[in-house]
């Protein structure tokens, strides 16, 4: 089962709605479904709930070390509690999806994010979780340290919250251990649009006769 939620982003209001705190957006709706308070607290570096659930508690947490050092808030949390990477889920921001799209994984490398670089370095293990909600690339490499500095647009942005929601309804199957089934709902497709049926044609009179062609 999933132990500890990470969300990733930015402390500060200047940040608040950057592409770049879309983990944030996430524990943030997850700690109001969950009925969880988020305080500081030092120990940890970072913005901590603790949950109480059917199996055991759980912990939700927002690294306020900024982007490049969240290591430095979830190794120590996850050591003091004895909680293991593969029992890690890290929420974050994904430049190769589009917005509206999100993926779960286990494992990988950091792919040139900077938070999951240091939560790799810290914890010594590849083994978390992460799911990965698209928020789209600029197109050119060079700017994609103020891309995910700026506010999505208001389509991007609703996109962004509809995944943020979808993933949400899979939060007791996380927290169940069922990363199975939280995953097939995940990456289920919308069903296709049944295409237009042809209008009905009149049934034939039968009071009518028949005439040769």
């Amino acid at each position: 089962m999933i132990r500890l939620i990470v969300g990733l982003g930015n402390p500060g209001p200047e940040y608040e709605d950057t592409r770049h705190n879309a983990g944030f957006w996430w524990v943030d709706a997850a700690a109001r479904q969950l009925g969880g308070h988020l305080a500081f607290d030092r120990n940890y570096k970072g913005q901590v709930a603790r949950i109480n659930a059917p199996g055991g508690p759980v912990w939700l947490l927002q690294p306020m070390t900024y982007m490049n050092l969240s290591g430095q808030s979830v190794a120590p949390l996850a050591r003091f509690f004895k909680i293991e990477p593969a029992q890690i889920l890290v929420v974050h921001d994904e430049l190769d999806l589009l917005p509206g799209q999100m993926k779960l994984k286990q494992g990988g490398g950091a792919a040139g994010h900077n938070g999951l670089k240091d939560i790799l370095a810290q914890l010594g293990s590849p083994d978390f979780w992460r799911l990965r909600i698209g928020i789209g690339h600029p197109g050119v490499r060079n700017e994609v340290a103020s891309w995910v500095l700026r506010k999505p647009p208001l389509d991007d942005r609703i996109a962004i919250d509809k995944c943020v929601a979808d993933s949400l309804a899979t939060l007791p199957l996380l927290l169940a251990g069922d990363l199975a089934g939280a995953m097939m709902k995940i990456h289920a497709r919308p069903p296709r649009p049944k295409p237009p049926q042809p209008a009905d044609l009149p049934a034939p009179d039968p009071s009518r006769p028949a005439t040769d062609g």
